[in-house]
């Protein structure tokens, strides 16, 4: 399970991410139980997007699956069609969330949002390549 310490880590690698690509963002860290372990609304990033960011960790990790592969099987024909009206709307389903693995297991997740689809997940991958 991801520490405070990992998540100070994580959210650091994320934010340098966002500032080489010159979007500010909203940065989450869920632990195992898909709870919050530490959160970063970066300088200018949208209001909006604090609680995205939450939504799309805990969304990685309830499903143990990054919110962008998530997207493509919740579209009208897909396996997962309605998923985003499941567990009291706090499921997303466009990019941004990407599982915690450590030997294996998911362990936690990061949510990223504030950007295009592309950019949270970039950002994500960065955070999460951190752990």
């Amino acid at each position: 399970m991801p520490t405070l310490d990992d998540a100070k880590r994580i959210i650091s690698a994320a934010e340098k991410k966002a500032a080489e690509i010159g979007q500010p963002m909203n940065i989450a860290v869920a632990d195992e139980g898909g709870n919050l372990i530490a959160h970063v609304r970066m300088d200018g990033a949208w209001i909006g997007s604090i609680d995205i960011s939450i939504k799309k960790a805990y969304t990685s990790r309830a499903f143990d699956i990054a919110t962008k592969d998530l997207a493509v099987h919740s579209q009208s024909e897909g396996q997962f069609f309605g998923i985003h009206v499941s567990n009291e709307g706090r499921i997303m389903i466009f990019a941004g969330g990407i599982p915690l693995r450590k030997d294996g297991k998911v362990v936690g997740a990061i949510g990223v949002s504030g950007g295009s689809g592309a950019q949270d997940h970039a950002v994500a991958e960065a955070g999460a390549s951190a752990f």
